[in-house]
């Protein structure tokens, strides 16, 4: 990666739904070491703040900020602690310099409070349009855009958007571990336990970009096909989702266990709204089912169009997704393997292994810019590898 650990601010919880920060920074890490800062948990009983930390994988270390704020995230009432906390943190861990890889704009004054060798921000969602996106966000983007080394978008229509208002803009598509999503293993008991009849489904987190009306639409114009939405219910109420007897909602699962779900699929779902949290996404789910070689029915996304709409299904409105459905559910054999083996053929042209270091050599050169514009002192080397999975702060300045 060239100029040492990596120190990243992240809104996404690692536990959370496996995705995109998953796939590069575990890759990063086989090189230097991450540090992935979560956002602060609130904790009333405690008399200081602290540390939890937890190690998932070999390289990467989770960090999560136990503090006694009463505020949301990044709110800026807690940059002051959060920033004592991590220089605190980083001065135990014998970090100087870091680069300091954004997920969210809020943590701008956290990443750089540590004096970073670079920033870097990963831009994979047009956080300021979802549901609840604090008033300060736009602002704060504003600003890390004007003062980041370089910055990742995570789709096509991202990188149209933000393109003009940096210095240095990449676009990296999110990739696919193909070979995992080929393997199909058996089918878990909650899935084979359904009812009859053709299985459709979809896997993500279900919120504000679930276009329910639409899953309502299709639940009850085919009582006989089995809805499953595979993934945790955030920001939304679960009482406003559709119910139905052939809806079916299973929960968030791990990502060892989605390919046994997806391989059981007749046809795999992309139902998104046309709002404002959807105009700038590109799922990377849609890869996934495409490894898998199953038919793919969405809603009519920019990138999904402009990126796959040769291989996806894309149908707006009720009626229209229905048909599309229909239609997958009624191809023809050769037809399908046709189809499949075109996903197929497109995939061989990308992976995680491939993005990933890509962006590697985008660091680099970002590095190699940054060094020419001010001398900065070399990294100290840093170790990740902790004896307790908290450190308590008495003293923290």
């Amino acid at each position: 990666m060239a100029p040492g650990p990596i120190v990243v601010f992240s809104h996404l919880r690692w536990s959370s739904v496996h995705q995109r920060p998953h796939h590069l920074l575990s890759r990063f890490a086989r090189e230097a070491p991450v540090l992935f800062v979560e956002e602060p948990v609130l904790d009333e009983a405690s008399v200081v703040p602290s540390w939890e930390l937890t190690w998932p994988q070999p390289g990467v270390t989770v960090a999560t900020p136990r503090t006694t704020v009463a505020a949301p995230g990044y709110h800026p009432d807690q940059i002051p602690t959060l920033t004592s906390l991590a220089r605190h943190l980083l001065r135990a861990l014998h970090v100087e310099r870091p680069v300091a890889w954004l997920y969210t704009p809020l943590a701008l004054p956290l990443a750089t409070a540590i004096a970073p060798t670079l920033l870097v921000y990963d831009c994979m969602d047009e956080l300021s349009a979802f549901l609840g996106a604090p008033p300060e966000l736009e602002a704060r983007e504003a600003a890390l855009l004007a003062r980041a080394d370089v910055v990742f978008t995570g789709g096509p229509s991202l990188y149209r958007a933000k393109q003009h208002r940096a210095r240095v803009v990449r676009c990296f598509p999110s990739s696919v571990d193909a070979a995992h999503f080929r393997r199909a293993g058996a089918e878990p008991a909650d899935q084979r336990a359904l009812p009859a009849g053709p299985k459709l489904g979809f896997y993500g987190v279900l919120d504000e970009r679930l276009d329910r009306a639409l899953l309502d639409a299709v639940a009850r114009a085919h009582p006989d096909w089995q809805l499953v939405m595979v993934g945790p219910v955030v920001k939304i109420d679960p009482a406003s989702l559709p119910r139905r007897p052939n809806v079916h909602y299973l929960g968030q699962r791990s990502y060892e266990e989605l390919p046994g779900y997806l391989h059981g699929w007749d046809v795999c779902l992309l139902p998104f709204a046309r709002n404002e949290a959807t105009r700038f996404i590109s799922p990377t789910k849609t890869l996934e089912y495409m490894a898998a070689g199953k038919p793919i029915v969405s809603t009519p996304i920019r990138d999904v169009v402009d990126l796959y709409g040769d291989l996806v299904h894309c149908a707006d409105g009720p009626e229209a997704f229905v048909a599309a459905c229909r239609a997958a559910l009624a191809s023809p054999p050769a037809v399908r393997a046709e189809r499949a083996a075109r996903m197929h053929e497109r995939l061989a042209r990308t992976s995680w292994d491939a993005t990933a270091a890509a962006m590697q050599r985008e660091i680099r050169e970002a590095h190699r810019r940054a060094r020419r514009l001010r001398v900065a002192p070399a990294p100290a080397a840093a170790s990740l590898a902790f004896e307790r999975s908290a450190v308590e702060l008495e003293e923290y300045s």
